[in-house]
């Protein structure tokens, strides 16, 4: 399964494109910022990282909205394999992948441990005007907004502004 750590940096990947002011941002399309965030997550910063990196986070946006199958996925982990390491504490496995693949690949490994062990709880925002995802780690499975404080109150306050409106009009 995939530590905290990493279930935190794939839902750090996912949503590098937010929604500012109404307007979709790519936070790694500038190649300051994506050098920045290559480098504090563990990658090395280089341009071809970068781009594989960016592949992985737009299929896995996909595959977690639902509008592309997680079989979509299958470029990102061509050549890649795991070795078993033999010790007295047990077995490991080591990630073997091509290095400017490695941080996508993570991201791959990450998504399919949480589908595995937290089936649905990776999902996309509930407000449709948002780009964020959240990873729902409450006991009740209940999330419904990447922030209660943001999406959360502004949908129900569309939702109170509608229901006052309806009911004036009757």
């Amino acid at each position: 399964m995939a530590d905290r750590e990493q279930q935190d940096t794939l839902l750090e990947l996912l949503n590098t494109t937010p929604v500012v002011n109404g307007v979709a941002q790519d936070q790694l399309a500038d190649p300051e910022a994506a050098r920045s965030w290559q480098l504090a997550h563990g990658g090395s910063g280089t341009t071809d990282e970068l781009r594989s990196l960016a592949q992985a986070r737009d299929a896995l946006q996909d595959v977690v909205r639902g509008s592309r199958p997680a079989t979509s996925l299958a470029p990102l982990l061509k050549d890649v394999t795991c070795l078993p390491h033999l010790s007295s504490a047990g077995v490991s496995w080591e990630l073997d992948a091509p290095a400017d693949r490695r941080m996508a690949v993570e991201a791959v490994m990450a998504w399919s441990a949480l589908q595995e062990a937290m089936p649905g709880r990776l999902r996309p925002c509930a407000n449709p005007e948002c780009r964020l995802f959240l990873l729902d780690r409450s006991k009740p499975n209940k999330a419904r907004w990447c922030s209660m404080a943001l999406c959360g109150n502004r949908m129900k306050a569309r939702r109170h502004y509608q229901r006052t409106r309806d009911a004036a009009a009757e």
